[in-house]
């Protein structure tokens, strides 16, 4: 997410767990077991059974985030498996904390290896990161004035890696709130209302990879994608375009299509149409330039 200061990136990371699906018994087991391991769970609290919410200060050290030390411990890579990993104010990390992030997000797992013991933990989360678009924070802001020279902007922005953003499926702008909007009692959708489409794409998920060995779209691999994101003349022509267009990777072209199976099943519809894609394209904020 990027947007200037106060828009309220913080505050949409921090409802993601109210809408993501309940953990299955599974789930909540092996969350437990980390959780335990690291010496975290609470005096007579026998599982967790609520999704872990992260968000480590940016001060933090590569071995914190990944695990490590003497005796291997699990990192909040792993404390943050099957929940969310939050990482704000994203380019003040340090460069090499960041790139350590690029293996755990493809495989759901990071080894950590000491001459006492190599030990391998589950690292399956959903990473959400936030940055303002420069370093005063008001590039792009109508109501105030951005200060920074365009040179400076390229620099704090080149401190996240091109790898890593490629990784993240989507890229979205977050503008600030008029106080106008604030003021009023108009409220947006209940966290629990969302949740309920959720759990109901998460549901229509499980059935259709049942004979796969995994649960969810964002765990298909390529011969899934050939499978199950069979797209119309006019989406595959759209996705053609804005590929040569936007000069996006192999991995981006993954996930958009990943992505844009999600949105079918949130509607529901067994198809992927072409305002499926297009709504996964908008949502390659970043490739496009804008920022």
């Amino acid at each position: 997410m990027i947007g200037p200061p106060g828009s309220g990136k913080t505050m949409l990371s921090k409802r993601l767990p109210t809408i993501l699906p309940p953990m299955t018994f599974d789930e909540a087991l092996e969350t437990t077991r980390i959780h335990s391991v690291a010496g975290l769970l609470k005096e007579g609290q026998p599982l967790l059974a609520r999704r872990p919410f992260r968000s480590p200060h940016h001060t933090i050290s590569d071995v914190a985030l990944i695990g490590g030390g003497q005796i291997p411990k699990p990192g909040e890579v792993s404390l943050s498996h099957n929940g969310v990993l939050f990482l704000d104010e994203l380019p003040e990390f340090k460069r090499n904390v960041l790139e350590v992030l690029r293996q755990p997000m493809e495989n759901g797992e990071v080894t950590v290896s000491r001459a006492v013991a190599s030990i391998t933990y589950p690292a399956s989360f959903m990473l959400v990161s936030a940055m303002n678009p420069c370093p005063c924070g008001y590039f792009g802001d109508t109501r105030h004035q951005c200060t920074c020279t365009p040179g400076l902007i390229q620099r704090y922005r080149r401190r996240v890696s091109g790898p890593l953003l490629d990784r993240i499926d989507i890229h979205i702008e977050v503008p600030a709130v008029p106080y106008k909007d604030l003021s009023t009692e108009y409220s947006g959708e209940r966290s629990d209302v969302i949740r309920e489409r959720v759990v109901m794409a998460r549901n229509i998920q499980s059935v259709r990879f049942k004979s796969d060995k995994i649960y969810c779209n964002g765990q298909m691999k390529t011969r899934h994608i050939r499978k199950y994101c069979i797209l119309k003349p006019e989406a595959q022509s759209l996705l053609d375009t804005a590929m040569q267009k936007l000069s996006l990777s192999a991995r981006a072209y993954a996930r958009i299509l990943k992505l844009s199976r999600t949105i079918a099943d949130l509607e529901p519809s067994e198809r992927i149409d072409s305002h499926h894609i297009s709504e996964a394209i908008q949502y390659r904020t970043l490739d496009m330039g804008i920022f």
